[in-house]
């Protein structure tokens, strides 16, 4: 994905639910096209911002056991208000459930300053890189340490204060 859009992680409970923040500014390289004069953002970067969300849930609950974490579904989605420059997209996701199948259900909700910008379901799926050879298990490996610095640093310095499992990297 081209967009990192979760800039802070305030709150995770393994398992259960995860809250971040998207601090929007006039500077995000997408808003000179939607809409250059009403820049708002898009309801699909909305989405989203809600899986990855939802993706460094399952990350974290599952010990960062995937590389790969993708969108299958949307169900449901529900928007409530623009999200503009200036403000911040308050992000939660709660899992629902784990299937066997390698799929998630999570609930998701989007907020600026209280009132909802967008809610849903997200159908996840997560996958590794087939291990065929030692090139591919090599890269699968690399993706994880490098997403649990990312994590690590969209916790700050907050490990302590966050319920959240050790990060190694």
């Amino acid at each position: 994905m081209r967009f990192n859009l979760v800039d802070q992680i305030t709150e995770v409970v393994p398992g259960k639910r995860l809250s971040a923040k998207k601090y929007l500014t006039l500077g995000e390289e997408y808003l000179a096209d939607h809409f250059p004069t009403f820049p708002v953002m898009p309801g699909v970067l909305q989405v989203q911002a809600l899986v990855e969300v939802s993706s460094w849930l399952w990350r974290v609950t599952s010990d960062f056991a995937h590389s790969v974490i993708v969108l299958r579904e949307v169900r449901g989605a529900k928007y409530g208000m623009f999200v503009e420059p200036g403000r911040c997209f308050d992000m939660q996701s709660e899992l629902v459930r784990v299937e066997e199948s390698g799929l998630a259900l999570f609930k998701v909700k989007g907020h600026v300053e209280g009132t909802q910008a967008l809610s849903a379901q997200l159908l996840l799926a997560a996958y590794n890189i087939p291990d065929a050879t030692d090139a591919t298990r090599q890269v699968d490996a690399e993706l994880i340490v490098m997403l649990r610095r990312k994590y690590t640093f969209l916790i700050g310095n907050r490990l302590g204060e966050i319920s959240a499992s050790p990060v190694a990297g």
